[in-house]
């Protein structure tokens, strides 16, 4: 921020239809912040079959291996210092970082969020994807998913 101040991005994408579900930012993001965010994200989108995830301990904590436990869902963590293996991810991070976060000094987390939230519109619903035929991730979402979408993590 302008201040000097450091915040925290927690960035959650369907891998399987290459759409970006949340944009979270804050100053820090524990575990119980994050268990919000996926309760969140559950009401809105039902629940994944898999996470990928980093060894971050937020997504090491008990709270949300539990979590995922009671709720069926696989945590396929990566290696440590192997990004290569959430290489979409990855990507979307330095996509983000270029167009937002090095683009822009910000006055509050809420201006932030903000900016952030305005991207993800954009990413989502206008940016056409290769990997996709060239249409945006809702557009190819709303063309191939159902309830029982058969999209799966690659492993």
């Amino acid at each position: 921020m302008y201040s000097g101040r450091r915040f925290r991005i927690l960035n959650i994408l369907d891998e399987g239809v290459r759409e970006a579900l949340d944009i979270v930012i804050d100053t820090s993001l524990p575990a119980g912040r994050l268990l919000r965010v996926m309760e969140e994200l559950r009401e809105w989108r039902g629940l994944p079959g898999a996470i990928r995830c980093d060894n971050g301990p937020e997504l090491t904590s008990q709270s949300f291996v539990d979590w995922c436990r009671d709720h069926g869902i696989e945590i396929l963590y990566i290696q440590p210092g192997k990004p290569v293996q959430n290489a979409y991810i990855e990507r979307f991070n330095r996509t983000f970082r270029e167009e937002v976060l090095d683009a822009y000094l910000f006055e509050d987390l809420e201006q932030a969020q903000d900016m952030a939230n305005d991207w993800l519109r954009g990413y989502n619903e206008q940016r056409p994807h290769e990997s996709l035929g060239g249409l945006p991730p809702s557009v190819f979402r709303e063309k191939v998913t159902s309830k029982s979408s058969t999209l799966k993590l690659s492993t």
